[in-house]
């Protein structure tokens, strides 16, 4: 059964058809057209289709649609800047922290919910915050030293 369904994403209303089955997943890439959230499992195993929900970190597979309005959801597309990529993607980036890249906005959005409550994150607390994203191409060594240096950046402007 489809209804209509009004949330918040990226700090834009949408307004969208949406059927009782559908995952925020669904409803992300498929009714309001925001692919960079990626589905690689769909049962929650693999992180890659972290997003925020009120600024924690939520597997959009396991989210009905319906759990969205009212809520602040942000995607990997809402972090750019003006077209410029958040300071964790540049760090990644710099650091050789993506390969393939397509667990890279599951790793984005992870690491930005640590440094937004912790500005100083250790390597253990790195390594937590992201241990619901596999990664089958890195290893996470420079993942870890990207976010690292993610956070040193921050703090220093």
């Amino acid at each position: 059964m489809k209804t209509v369904l009004t949330c918040t994403v990226n700090g834009i209303e949408h307004t969208v058809l949406a059927d009782t089955r559908d995952t925020l997943l669904d409803l992300l890439r498929d009714r309001i057209g925001l692919t960079g959230t990626k589905e690689g499992c769909g049962n929650g195993n693999c992180g890659t289709c972290t997003v925020l929900m009120d600024g924690a970190t939520v597997n959009a597979c396991l989210i009905l649609a319906f759990e969205a309005p009212g809520r602040d959801i942000i995607t990997i597309e809402g972090l750019s800047d003006g077209g410029r990529m958040h300071p964790i993607q540049e760090a990644l980036v710099a650091h050789g922290g993506t390969q393939c890249g397509f667990c890279t906005p599951g790793i984005v959005l992870s690491a930005k919910a640590l440094l937004d409550t912790n500005p100083q994150p250790t390597e253990a607390d790195i390594r937590h915050a992201i241990a619901g994203n596999l990664c089958r191409c890195t290893g996470y060594g420079k993942i870890v030293e990207a976010i690292a240096a993610a956070a040193t950046t921050a703090r220093e402007s």
